[in-house]
């Protein structure tokens, strides 16, 4: 997809649960997560995610966010509901345009 075809989308994560992470994640959590970041690493090889990353505080303000380059909104909203942790309610998101504006090359 060329740059001009493309847009940029972030989109927010919240653990539904937050003692998951200040008391660790139930098994099902645990295995959630895990297929919540191969799934994002497989969007990252096809050169969907431009990058993720995540909050390092356990608190309530904790988040992680990913940001996305598809050909529109309805790709981005697909693409994050599809997202193993917001499909499996492990974690709540919220999707919003997003331009990065001094990339690192």
């Amino acid at each position: 997809m060329s740059n001009e075809d493309s847009q940029q989308f972030l989109y927010c994560l919240r653990p539904t649960r937050l003692e998951m992470l200040t008391e660790g994640p139930t098994e099902q959590e645990r295995l959630t997560v895990n297929e919540h970041f191969e799934y994002l690493q497989r969007l990252n090889e096809a050169g969907t995610v431009r990058f993720a990353g995540r909050t390092t505080d356990q608190g309530p303000r904790t988040l992680g966010i990913v940001v996305l380059e598809t050909q529109d909104e309805v790709t981005a909203q697909r693409l994050m509901a599809e997202d193993p942790a917001v499909r499996d309610g492990v974690m709540t998101a919220s999707l919003q345009p997003f331009r990065i504006a001094l990339p690192r090359e």
